[in-house]
């Protein structure tokens, strides 16, 4: 059981860490600079709605990830 415990903490870990890698920067940074404004409007609503996805899912994989903490810390005692 605390294999399974840690071998899913480890899972939760990768996907977490994937997860908000894979998230758009809130800042333009120094793209915003050159680049300028010259996203389409469609691609603006396509990029809310994978970003509103992101966020969602970073809330459930962090709150996974602390209660299988919690598990494994309960099964290393």
């Amino acid at each position: 059981m605390a294999l399974a415990a840690k071998v899913f903490l480890a899972v939760i870990s990768v996907l977490l860490i994937v997860v908000v890698l894979l998230q758009s920067s809130k800042s333009p940074g120094l793209s915003g600079v050159i680049g300028g404004g010259a996203e389409q409007v469609m691609g603006k609503a396509k990029a809310r709605g994978i970003d509103a996805l992101l966020n969602k899912l970073t809330a459930i994989f962090a709150t996974l990830f602390m209660i299988m903490a919690i598990v494994v810390a309960f099964f290393l005692k």
